[in-house]
């Protein structure tokens, strides 16, 4: 088997698997997309395709709300905030881990992780 090296903002999931890959529903990502938290790349057929950063920005905005105690609304001045300024602020926010094995690791690496793992799943 060859390597692949993928392009993280390359939309590749449709959000059956997308949600599947970051362990939510469906209608939470669409949720997250009416709030302006996510922006899914759209086939001609409207259909949605979510890139690995996308995914990173779902496990982010679960971290933050879940752990940290951030609504939605904060989320999305967090995020705005990291894009004016330039600085990964988020990782600086990333504290100690949980006792849930997915919280373990910070989400820009659980999310490669969990693609790996499903693709070596996938027959050839």
């Amino acid at each position: 088997m060859r390597d692949r090296v993928r392009d993280p903002g390359q939309p590749v999931y449709v959000i059956s698997v997308a949600a599947s890959i970051v362990r939510v529903h469906p209608r939470t990502l669409r949720i997250y997309e009416d709030e302006g938290l996510l922006c899914p790349a759209r086939t001609p057929t409207n259909i949605r395709l979510y890139s690995e950063r996308d995914l990173r920005r779902v496990l982010w905005i679960r971290h933050l709300t879940q752990h940290l105690g951030v609504n939605l609304a904060g989320v999305r001045v967090l995020f705005e905030l990291e894009e004016k300024l330039g600085t990964p602020i988020l990782e600086a926010l990333y504290s100690e881990p949980t006792e849930d094995e997915d919280d373990e690791t910070p989400p820009a690496r659980a999310v490669a992780g969990r693609a790996s793992r499903r693709q070596e799943m996938e027959p050839s």
